[in-house]
């Protein structure tokens, strides 16, 4: 059996940006969420946390009716500024950010919550604006927390099924990504080529999250260290 790479390629392709888009939301979001007062707090957490309930085939249900040109939505953005989101790769990263934001956003709101509330007030007593604070004061003590909501939302993206079959469908080099892949192959009774894909996604996943244990738990040694 000659492997195909293409839909292992992808996979990674759409884990990387979705997770880079979701690193660009889910601090500012989790920032916000950590240190806001208002009264909507609860409701945009549950909005937030509502994928880790919801199964996939319904949030990729609605996700798929919201972008479809036959809706209001959907054709309005293709009418006007040309975007197709169902059936295309932009589609399936813009379904895999808002699947994956609770596992970015929530590290990332705790981290903030976790820092010590002299870390800001002495950067601000210092003269420094509030994203300078952010940038040079409190991201860089949060290291565990953002590789965390990073690592997480990466992984999950890998093995996401529902959403990305309900809104890309099954296109060769375009949407059909390994778990769908794999999914394929099982129903065609190919277990060698199943088993292929779903060797590569164990192997990578282990060694990701094996990486983030050993890293997190030096870093918590060195700020032990630093602390005694």
């Amino acid at each position: 059996m000659r492997p195909d790479w293409q839909p292992l390629l992808l996979t990674f392709q759409l884990a990387m940006t979705s997770t880079l888009a979701l690193l660009l939301i889910g601090v500012p979001l989790g920032y916000w969420l950590a240190f806001t007062k208002t009264r909507l707090k609860p409701l945009v957490e549950t909005m937030v946390g509502m994928p880790l309930v919801l199964p996939p085939s319904v949030l990729g249900f609605y996700l798929l009716l919201a972008f479809s040109p036959q809706h209001a939505f959907g054709l309005w953005l293709e009418h006007w500024l040309h975007i197709r989101l169902v059936f295309s790769f932009a589609g399936l990263v813009l379904g895999s950010v808002i699947f994956s934001l609770p596992f970015m956003v929530q590290p990332i709101q705790a981290g903030f919550e976790a820092l010590p509330a002299s870390l800001a007030e002495a950067s601000r007593t210092l003269g420094k604006s509030e994203w300078t604070t952010v940038r040079r004061v409190l991201l860089p003590n949060m290291k565990p927390s953002l590789l965390t909501g990073a690592v997480l939302s990466f992984a999950h993206a890998i093995g996401e099924f529902g959403v990305v079959l309900m809104i890309g469908g099954n296109i060769p080099g375009v949407t059909r990504v390994a778990s769908i892949a794999i999914y394929d192959e099982v129903e065609s009774l190919h277990y060698a080529a199943a088993n292929f894909y779903a060797a590569v996604l164990l192997g990578v996943s282990f060694a990701i999250l094996f990486c983030v244990y050993l890293l997190n738990r030096r870093w918590r040694e060195r700020a032990a260290l630093e602390g005694s």
